[in-house]
């Protein structure tokens, strides 16, 4: 199997594109394709600082990995859940890539917020981890972003993290998460970091080919907590018809970004609800308090 644009030996095949490539020409389309979403997408330019969250996984490092390579303002910031070894694995992963490609990465433990991990956090309040973990995260990384300078948080979502919370949001008609569902999430308050995802093109299958052509060391066992998520369960059923009809998945996506969110924009923009000050900590929210500073008064009256 020879590369399409070189008489090298193709290392991987990319039925969604009708491609087979080497390589050097693999690592080239992936890092192209990335560039072309930055500009098409307008995420950011070479001027904003760019915080980018980074877990440990394939996806965030290969984020930053690549933004770096493209000569972006990046550093990224590790949010330790403290899940017990699998977080200081997470830490260990990120540490060395920051040794190795001289990218700056800061260490926030949550610990410093609520005296515990998010495991011991989400059994107190009675709620799943990960409802719990995506409040957490989200309040620390716009927090952090917005008092350290940063116009712009990346995240490394994936086209299948993507499709499958799109498809998760049509089953049921989610109008609200299907407005807000895009590549760039503007700015909608002066507390509230843009946000982008510049691997929202690129499937799970080519960031791991990515990462491991790359040479960039990943925590390749999932979060623990993570067990049984309906979300692995969406990506199941896509993958099967992805195999069956290759490019469903881009497809799918890059129409619902053309001209299916529109609709449910304009519906939602009619009956948005204004954002307030938090009248804890400040930060934009819908309610009197924020969701964040809700759980941290509820842990702290439970302990005592």
């Amino acid at each position: 199997m020879k590369c399409k644009f070189c008489d090298n030996n193709a290392v991987i095949e990319l039925r969604a594109y009708n491609l087979k490539l080497c390589d050097e020409h693999f690592i080239s389309f992936i890092e192209n394709r990335v560039e072309k979403t930055i500009r098409k997408y307008k995420l950011f330019n070479r001027e904003e600082k760019i915080l980018i969250g980074i877990s440990g996984g394939k996806d965030s490092l290969n984020t930053a990995y690549i933004l770096n390579k493209l000569q972006y303002n990046v550093e990224g910031i590790y949010i330790d859940l403290g899940i017990g070894e699998y977080s200081e694995r997470s830490k260990g992963k990120v540490l060395n890539f920051s040794e190795k490609t001289g990218i700056k990465i800061h260490i926030y433990n949550i610990k410093e917020d609520f005296g515990m991990g998010i495991t011991e956090i989400a059994r107190i309040l009675h709620r799943k981890p990960c409802s719990v973990c995506g409040v957490i995260k989200r309040y620390i990384l716009n927090r952090f972003a917005y008092e350290h300078g940063f116009s712009v948080i990346a995240t490394g979502h994936n086209l299948d993290d993507e499709v499958a919370t799109l498809f998760s949001n049509v089953l049921s008609w989610q109008e609200g998460y299907l407005a807000r569902q895009n590549i760039l999430l503007p700015q909608r308050d002066e507390k509230l970091v843009k946000k982008a995802k510049p691997l929202a093109l690129i499937s799970e299958r080519e960031s791991a080919a990515y990462a491991l052509l790359r040479g960039i060391d990943y925590i390749k066992e999932e979060c623990p907590n993570a067990h049984g998520a309906t979300s692995k369960f969406y990506k199941h059923i896509l993958n099967q018809i992805e195999e069956r009809a290759p490019s469903t998945k881009l497809r799918f996506y890059l129409e619902f970004i053309r001209r299916g969110r529109r609709f449910f924009e304009q519906d939602t923009k009619e009956g948005e609800t204004q954002l307030k000050p938090c009248e804890v900590c400040g930060f934009p929210t819908t309610r009197k308090v924020c969701q964040y500073c809700t759980i941290k008064k509820e842990i702290q009256k439970r302990r005592g």
